[in-house]
């Protein structure tokens, strides 16, 4: 069985962070594990406190997970801290790790921040060099590009400003009102868009950590670069469409839409 790591930040609701990437790593068919940069008080309303790993701590777990079940892909979301990015940066470099996808997580859905200022240029010079695919959104993407973004022009300007700096593929996703739901991947190859239809549902908390984490999945599992995008925005299509509706505010999305297994029928 193919592996996948996430490092990023525990979401206690469920909906985002690691508790999402395992979701959707299962669901995709990759053995999921973890190592955790924060534990999170938040629910769909927001987040009300923040506990960072320690860098020692951060260090130890990804460690172990590479020196014993070595991860065919890496995903990385919330990492809220310089000295943590760090050590990420130093242990990837380390371990070659390879199918690395980073997710700059800045703000939640909520509008809370959850990257101090301070740690966006050790995110851009230390750890998104080293990716396979980074994937932003539209205030990310402006914020790591320095280009205001307002339509489908300033998306392929940012995109191939990012590319061209980082040097590694973009997938910016063009939601927040620019582009529907459709996304612009940046590689060698060039432009390329993958259209989505925007579908009516408020339930979007952890779209972001699911859309990356399906794609890590499949780049684990050997899918081309672009077949990885199209497979996993064709997952959150339909965790999104299965209309899930739990908490007060953004809800979480239903991960496990097409599990059909005897073990998770419902009693009669």
């Amino acid at each position: 069985m193919k592996t996948a790591l996430t490092i990023a930040g525990s979401d206690c609701c469920g909906g985002a962070g690691i508790q999402a990437d395992i979701k959707t790593m299962t669901m995709n068919g990759v053995y999921a594990m973890s190592a955790i940069t924060a534990l999170t008080a938040q629910n769909t309303t927001g987040v009300c406190a923040i506990s960072e790993s320690t860098p020692e701590f951060l260090r130890q777990q990804i460690d172990m997970i590479f020196t014993d079940i070595r991860p065919d892909a890496v995903k990385i979301g919330m990492v809220s801290s310089s000295a943590l990015i760090e050590v990420i940066a130093d242990r990837l470099k380390y371990y070659k790790a390879e199918n690395i996808v980073v997710d700059p997580v800045m703000v939640a859905t909520s509008g809370s921040a959850l990257l101090e200022n301070e740690a966006v240029s050790t995110l851009k010079r230390e750890l998104i060099p080293l990716a396979r695919l980074l994937t932003p959104n539209i205030p990310e993407a402006g914020v790591l590009s320095g280009i205001k973004i307002s339509d489908k022009e300033d998306m392929i300007r940012a995109a191939a400003a990012m590319y061209e700096e980082f040097g590694c593929s973009i997938l910016l996703k063009g939601g927040h009102s620019v582009n529907d739901a459709n996304d612009l991947l940046y590689s060698e190859k060039g432009a390329e868009w993958f259209c989505g239809k925007r579908i009516d549902n408020p339930n979007t908390h952890g779209t972001g950590c699911t859309l990356s984490s399906a794609i890590a999945s499949n780049l684990a599992k050997g899918y081309t670069l672009g077949e990885s995008v199209k497979q996993a925005k064709k997952y959150l299509s339909g965790a999104l469409s299965a209309g899930l509706d739990l908490g007060s505010g953004s809800g979480p999305m239903q991960h496990n839409f097409n599990l059909e297994s005897e073990f998770a029928r419902e009693a009669l």
